[in-house]
């Protein structure tokens, strides 16, 4: 089998699934196209660009399948995840190339599906399940070097954001229980993983029902000036609660989540709290605004105006002192005009985000923005702005970034850098990209040995130069997380 993945955080997770269900049934895995007897594509479906790859990527197989068909080695090829879910029509009758369709919640079935496949049908499975959560799989890691891992917490959304696709194509929120979480962030850090980010499409509004006890746990609160189209989730261990507990596993682990929502960090919020306390929690954040106007973000959905964002990003800047904060944000919604952008530029200037995710506005099917609202903003007028605002983000992110300079980071080393033989690169706790020359440096614990750094290890560098996307500098010696704190 020849896996490929496209879009976020969570389909990379989802590949690691669908490996360790195959792996199960015989299945070996190839890095080469050639090899594969069967080649499965994990999907995206929240921009249309995403799936315009996925269309042009299978043109490119069909030419591979019929030559395969001619030599009788024949090719199965299956679309998973999200444009599965989404198009499952569209895929099997427009593409008679594909074999296999199968949903988010349909990976347990991915052997049938490909016995099926095998003997000459087309098979397909969208179900969406409201309990899936692939908890007793533990997915094989895939990514470079295993220094860093993605851990799956939650699948699903009940937000309803109008103008997101995924609650159709993920389904309804539902969260894996701590048992389960606690077990794999075990066996990572046995593993030598040094990082593990705790992912889900909301992970804030996590709550594991698997247990009686935990179902009469109270209620938490939203923050201050925030509201949701859906009634308030009695019961459950929640999102501090998990994060308390991974943070304990190994103090030499960073834990890093994403992505969370802005809606979910109530006035007490022990997260914030646990954040500052907790020397390996990073202290970053990810708070997607989509937009700066109130009169767009009531258009979105949101439940929250621009003036309680930012009461809430003060809020957290209070709490967590020289915090590092990201951000989504969305260029020319339905009916955004001039001022509704420049809303956007002024908050952009006031955050002073260190990392932010800037798309133009793509209409997708299934959505409330599809049905109530129009797609009324010129294609040029969209690029001119997300143009604005990439431009604005990258002078405050630089500015951001540049008082950094002459400071001490703590960064988690990565592997070389990608631009140059003789340099390092990791990230900071802000996780912001760092690059280092590979010296040879001293080991804080004492022992006067020169040693050189290797992925995995945690070293000081003295930031000597900054711009909106890298912080560059000097080493000054390998440490621990804890030592580092201390």
């Amino acid at each position: 089998v020849y896996l490929e993945t496209y879009g976020c955080q969570m389909n990379v997770n989802d590949t690691e699934i669908a490996w360790a269900i195959l792996q199960k049934n015989g299945y070996t895995r190839t890095k080469e196209l050639d090899e594969a007897d069967v080649i499965l594509l994990v999907t995206c479906s929240v921009r249309e660009k995403a799936e315009r790859a996925i269309w042009n990527r299978l043109q490119h197989l069909k030419a591979l399948k019929a030559r395969r068909q001619q030599a009788r080695l024949p090719l199965r090829i299956g679309i998973l995840g999200c444009m599965a879910e989404r198009l499952k029509e569209e895929i099997l009758h427009r593409e008679k190339l594909v074999d296999i369709v199968a949903g988010p919640d349909a990976y347990r079935d991915l052997p049938r599906l490909l016995a099926v496949a095998e003997s000459g049908q087309q098979a397909a499975n969208v179900l969406l399940s409201l309990d899936e959560t692939y908890a007793d799989i533990l997915p094989v890691q895939t990514s470079a070097g295993g220094t860093t891992a993605f851990v799956s917490i939650m699948r699903g959304c009940d937000n309803m954001c109008s103008y997101c696709i995924v609650p159709f194509t993920r389904g309804r929120e539902r969260s894996r229980p701590i048992a389960s979480i606690l077990q794999e962030v075990r066996m990572l850090s046995d593993q030598g993983v040094k990082e593990v980010t705790l992912l889900g499409q909301n992970v804030n509004s996590f709550r594991d029902m698997s247990e009686v006890q935990f179902q009469s746990a109270a209620t938490p609160v939203l923050s201050r000036g925030f509201s949701t189209v859906y009634k308030a989730k009695p019961g459950g261990l929640r999102f501090a609660h998990l994060l308390d507990q991974v943070s304990r596993i190994d103090p030499e682990m960073r834990i890093r989540f994403t992505s969370p929502h802005p809606k979910d960090f109530p006035d007490e919020a022990s997260v914030l709290q646990l954040i500052q306390e907790r020397h390996n929690i990073c202290k970053q954040l990810h708070l997607p605004a989509q937009s700066g106007s109130t009169r767009v973000l009531e258009a979105m959905r949101r439940g929250y105006t621009r003036e309680a964002y930012l009461e809430l990003v003060h809020h957290v800047r209070d709490s967590i002192p020289g915090v590092s904060l990201s951000s989504d944000f969305i260029a020319g919604f339905c009916g955004e005009t001039e001022d509704d952008h420049q809303q956007t530029v002024s908050l952009l200037r006031e955050v002073r985000y260190n990392v932010g995710f800037l798309f133009a506005y793509s209409m997708r099917q299934k959505t409330r923005a599809y049905h109530q609202l129009q797609d009324n903003v010129p294609a040029d007028i969209k690029k001119r702005r997300l143009e604005e605002l990439i431009t604005v983000f990258r002078e405050e992110a630089a500015r951001a970034n540049e008082a950094m300079v002459g400071q001490s980071q703590l960064v988690l080393v990565e592997g070389p850098s990608k631009r140059s033989a003789s340099a390092l690169c990791g990230r900071n706790d802000g996780n912001i990209k760092v690059i280092f020359p590979d010296a040879e440096i001293e080991d804080a614990a004492g022992s006067k040995a020169l040693v050189r750094a290797q992925p995995g290890d945690y070293v000081l560098v003295k930031v000597t130069s900054a711009s909106s996307q890298t912080l560059k500098g000097v080493l000054l010696c390998r440490t621990t997380l804890s030592r580092s704190a201390a």
